[in-house]
């Protein structure tokens, strides 16, 4: 069974920031390219990042390029997101998901606030 596990958020300043980390097991990590998605409060779902399999290929939406990087360890079975120069619009739940699975953690919540 897919497994993801994120982990990482919490509540931060405006400026400042946090690296979030998603644990995977139950198929071939290296396999896949793997997508944060966040969602928040009140609003639906958010693409933010992909980065494909070998990790040499990223991609990030407008609200969050040139803010945050997407990296992966493969030998790990592990993604991260380092979010730099939080804005309180990045105030959401964030997911990892591998593409083309049906899989979700349970998502960790980030807070940027005064």
């Amino acid at each position: 069974e897919v497994q993801l596990v994120e982990s990482g958020g919490g509540l931060v300043q405006p400026g400042g920031s946090l690296r979030l980390s998603c644990a995977a097991s139950g198929f071939t990590f290296s396999s896949y390219a793997m997508s944060w998605v966040r969602q928040a409060p009140g609003k639906g779902l958010e693409w933010v990042s992909v980065i494909n399999s070998g990790g040499g290929t990223t991609s990030y939406a407008d609200s969050v390029k040139g803010r945050f990087t997407i990296s992966r360890d493969n030998a790990k079975n592990t993604l991260y997101l380092q979010m730099n120069s939080l804005k309180p619009e990045d105030t959401a739940v964030y997911y990892c998901a591998p593409a083309g699975l049906d899989a979700w953690g349970q998502g960790t919540l980030v807070t940027v606030s005064s």
